[in-house]
């Protein structure tokens, strides 16, 4: 800790989460004005009546004032408003592909058995992102070739009035059939080829992720460009294929006629079986190395090669529309070609789930040494159901559409697989429902068991409004809940998966027989049908309205935002990076207010914004000179890098990397935390225990390893200082003279808000250092009960010990019955 000198001062540059914040919220000011940036990356400061940037509030450290200027980092423009980017919601499933490349296991260094499966698993994910596009592309040719094309514009159907010249004009079907893929096709390659102009230099990532810190792996996928070529080359294929005969073969005609049906079919599943098989063998990007395989293959790839090979397809694609003079009364193939599709992806999944379990089983090694509650979710296995639920969703959209616009036009007939899948998601639907209403009735079940069994308080929360027996059972109900979400958040996406793929068997197993769904599965077809047409008008609606009103459609614009964090891996068709733009704009920020050696930034990030800061304090530790990196802190707030990222994505956020990054500061990262935020949770402390009166744990130590920490320290606004992380009292203690008050339970927002931010903020700087002393002893009084308790469900002490009791005003929380462990007492624990 360095004392302040006169010509200090405290840069706080801000980073908001997801939750559409805007400027003046996002600096705790009536307004905002753009100070850098470039309209999308904003940098904005506080304004004073005439528009011009003002000082932010001085800074109390050690009793001395200092000066400080608050700016905040606005992204939100990046993931919402607009049509270009409310239709990014019809990508999802892409996106959801394209994460779980990043959730897959980390690779122990030394290990040939866990880097050829990393390989394998790698190469089948991007086949099977490869196959969603293709599923896509196969799912529109049914809607528009074959439902509208081909059924609904031949000459005497009833459908649209029946009207006769389109059969009568050479042309006119085929066009009507083949123009919505291109448009679809269009659209895909304009999405995957919009990225972010960067005003600041790029910051690339360390090689091979050798720093050791968080997001080291974060960095512009090099093969992106070719992977794009490839979807839309197969995309293109796949139309050819189904528009000339499907994929039992073309069309006949006779003469040359025929020649050349049988000539472009061939070339249409040339392309397919191409671009599968190079999107398999283009190696992983992220290493970087001239030396890996697939060296070959970039260089075939390159920017002139690639144009040559579009423009072919293209072609293809415009002449294979010029062959089909006439359409028949149905499109062959394309029940076969849905299901051959669809079948595909199934295996590559199921692949893909076989090969991750030795794969988390040898990455079993970099994580075993770790507490429980900090162990990748799911073993390590998550990203098997992830990619299986983005199939699913994949295929369940675009069947839905085409049930939706049969519906609508009153007449058609789809292939047969679409029965199959309509059953699938019928009994996926009365699945959803039991399982739904199970896991309801099992947390209502604990909740009141609890109450029943009379459970004492949570002993944080106890210490926390010591004294302030109205506040201790808010607090302790909104703890429960916060506590129950964030144990079983990953719980509830393994359920999808499971009832998702549990609806596929007994549809694949009728499809494979060939047996058309009984009688008695009518209902649950029909159940199926409803649930894929509410899927489908559900998603519109919600890019309706993400388009004309993105305020309003933040529920849309959360997952955007969490899936477009990551960089264009396995899927090329999804929004871009915004990491790429947001960490080397900040870090160049922060270095221009570091060309002061009077100033001192402190990096603080709220909930997404937490982890898009640690990753630009990782960069900033990678490039600073030691006296730079000295003036440098992190704030985080409502946090999920201990309880979620380090746990989805082992290989990205390793808990290892962030013990280095908390050495690399050393102490001065400090993380603001609240026990009744379900989305946020302690960063730097875990184990936590209260004895005799003390809050204990263990966490990260300032040099970067981890052990048993001194007791937490009671903070002059109520909260406990345990390592790095700040436990704050929710609701809050005061109000306070000259602070903004927001009452009642805030959970996850309005953190800044808490007179604790100025001091975590002071410490973050150097400038103020933490006490450590235990807290006094002083007499127990009894609680005076009012009512029930409310329990909480944290084990607070053998049964039949003493009761809870409520210290003196002026008294510390002292633990009741016998010292023992109150494991997992906190959210994040």
């Amino acid at each position: 800790m360095l004392m302040p000198g006169p010509d200090t001062r405290v840069v706080e540059l801000r980073v908001h989460g997801v939750q559409g914040t805007t400027p003046q919220s996002l600096v705790d000011a009536v307004a905002a004005v753009d100070v850098a940036g470039d309209g999308l990356g904003r940098v904005v400061r506080p304004a004073d009546r005439l528009r011009r940037p003002a000082p932010g509030p001085v800074l109390q450290a050690n009793g001395r004032p200092v000066s400080r200027v608050v700016e905040g980092y606005v992204w939100g423009r990046m993931t919402s408003g607009g049509w270009a980017k409310a239709t990014w919601a019809l990508l999802f499933p892409f996106s959801l592909a394209n994460v779980a490349h990043w959730m897959l296991p980390p690779t122990p260094s030394g290990s040939v058995p866990a880097h050829l499966l990393g390989a394998c698993l790698r190469a089948l994910l991007r086949l099977a992102a490869l196959l969603l596009t293709v599923l896509l592309v196969a799912q529109l040719a049914v809607i528009s070739l074959d439902l509208v094309a081909s059924q609904c514009l031949a000459p005497g159907s009833p459908c649209l009035g029946g009207p006769s010249w389109p059969a009568e004009v050479p042309w006119v079907r085929s066009v009507s059939g083949m123009t919505p893929i291109a448009l679809l096709l269009l659209v895909l390659h304009r999405v995957s080829s919009v990225d972010w102009r960067i005003e600041r230099k790029a910051v690339p990532a360390s090689s091979d992720g050798a720093s050791g810190l968080p997001g080291a792996h974060v960095a512009t996928d090099p093969d992106t460009p070719a992977l794009r070529v490839l979807h839309l080359v197969a995309g293109l294929g796949t139309a050819v294929v189904l528009a000339l005969g499907g994929p039992r073969g073309p069309l006949l005609a006779p003469g040359a006629h025929g020649v050349a049906l049988t000539a472009a079919w061939v070339l249409g599943v040339a392309l397919v079986g191409c671009a599968a098989l190079a999107a398999m063998l283009l190696d992983d990007p992220t290493g970087g190395a001239p030396h890996r395989g697939g060296r070959w293959l970039r260089a075939a790839l390159g920017r002139r090669p690639r144009r040559v090979l579009l423009t072919g397809a293209w072609v293809l694609f415009l002449v294979s529309t010029a062959l089909l003079t006439r359409l028949p009364a149905r499109l062959p193939g394309a029940d076969l070609a849905v299901q051959l599709v669809a079948a595909l992806v199934a295996l590559v999944c199921l692949l893909i789930g076989l090969l991750l379990a030795p794969a988390a089983l040898l990455a079993r090694r970099t994580w075993r040494d770790q507490p429980r509650a900090l162990r990748p979710w799911a073993g390590g296995w998550m990203a098997a159901p992830v990619v299986a639920i983005a199939a699913l969703l994949g295929g369940g959209f675009g069947a839905g559409v085409a049930l939706a616009l049969r519906r609508a036009l009153g007449h058609g007939e789809l292939p047969r697989g679409y029965d199959h899948l309509a059953l699938l998601w019928g009994v996926a639907g009365v699945l959803a429902l039991v399982a739904g209403i199970a896991m309801a009735a099992t947390t209502g079940a604990v909740r009141w068991s609890s109450l029943r069994r009379g459970e004492e308080w949570a002993r944080e929360a106890a210490l926390l409004h010591a004294g302030r027996a109205r506040d201790l059972r808010r607090a302790a109900r909104a703890w429960w809940w916060a506590r129950w979400e964030q144990r079983h958040s990953h719980h509830v996406v393994l359920v999808a998966a499971g009832v998702l793929v549990a609806g596929a068997v007994p549809a694949t197993v009728l499809r494979l027989r060939g047996i058309d769904p009984p009688a008695w599965a009518r209902p649950l077809t029909g159940v199926g049908v409803v649930v894929l047409a509410v899927l489908a008008i559900a998603l519109l609606r919600a890019v309706y309205l993400a388009a004309r009103r993105p305020d309003n459609a933040r529920q849309l614009g959360v997952l955007a935002d969490l899936a477009a964090f990551w960089p264009r891996e396995a899927h090329p068709v999804v929004p871009p990076c915004y990491a790429l733009k947001v960490v080397p704009e900040l870090v160049a920020r922060v270095r221009e207010h570091l060309a002061d050696p009077g100033t001192r930034v402190v990096l603080a990030g709220h909930s997404q914004g937490s982890l898009l800061a640690a990753v630009a304090a990782a960069r900033l530790l990678e490039e600073l000179p030691p006296a730079d990196a000295a003036r440098l802190g992190l704030l985080t707030a409502g946090s999920q890098l201990q309880w979620a990222y380090p746990r989805a994505f082992p290989a990205v956020v390793p808990h290892s990397s962030l013990a280095a990054l908390a050495g690399g500061l050393a102490g001065r990262w400090r993380a603001l935390c609240r026990g009744t935020d379900p989305l946020g949770g302690a960063v730097t402390t875990w184990d936590r225990q209260v004895f005799d009166g003390m809050l204990l744990g263990t966490g990260f130590l300032p040099d970067g390893t981890t052990g048993a920490l001194p007791p937490a320290s009671r903070g002059p606004t109520g909260a406990l200082v345990l390592g790095g992380d700040h436990w704050l009292p929710d609701p809050q203690h005061g109000p306070f003279p000259g602070r903004r008050w927001a009452a009642g339970v805030n959970r996850h927002a309005d953190y800044t808000s808490d007179p604790e931010w100025d001091r975590a903020v002071a410490i973050a700087a150097g400038l103020e250092g933490v006490t450590t002393a235990a807290p006094p002893p002083g007499p127990v009084l009894p609680v005076a009960r009012r009512g029930p308790v409310v329990a909480t469900g944290f084990e607070a002490g053998p049964r039949g010990g003493s009761p809870v009791r409520e210290p003196g005003p002026a008294e510390p929380r002292t633990g009741s019955g016998p010292a023992g462990r109150a494991e997992d007492a906190t959210p994040g624990a």
